[in-house]
């Protein structure tokens, strides 16, 4: 699988990702002490982008691309398909 050298690119593929199919969309976050590497993955299955890094300043677009993931799977359009919710019932009972 080739590494995408740009991270803005990395960004703007794995947004497609999880705008097209948000359940089906996950990402990873390995980090290695020994060679001082940090790669993030994202995969639908399909397609499968990944971004690999050694710079410590990177470490900020993890919590960017966390938190598109995050935005992304917890939005409206999301609660949009789920059925409503029962209503509570009341204690009828009398006594």
């Amino acid at each position: 699988m080739p590494t995408i050298a740009s991270w803005d690119q990395f960004y703007e593929e794995a947004e497609k990702l999880f705008t097209e199919d948000p359940a089906n969309v996950r990402y990873m976050v390995k980090y290695r002490h020994v060679a001082g590497t940090l790669v993030l993955k994202v995969t639908n299955d399909v397609v499968t982008l990944r971004y690999e890094t050694d710079q410590a300043q990177d470490v900020k677009k993890v919590e960017k691309l966390h938190n598109l993931a995050f935005r992304i799977t917890t939005s409206s359009k999301a609660e949009d398909s789920l059925p409503p919710p029962e209503p509570k019932r009341q204690n009828t009972k009398s006594k």
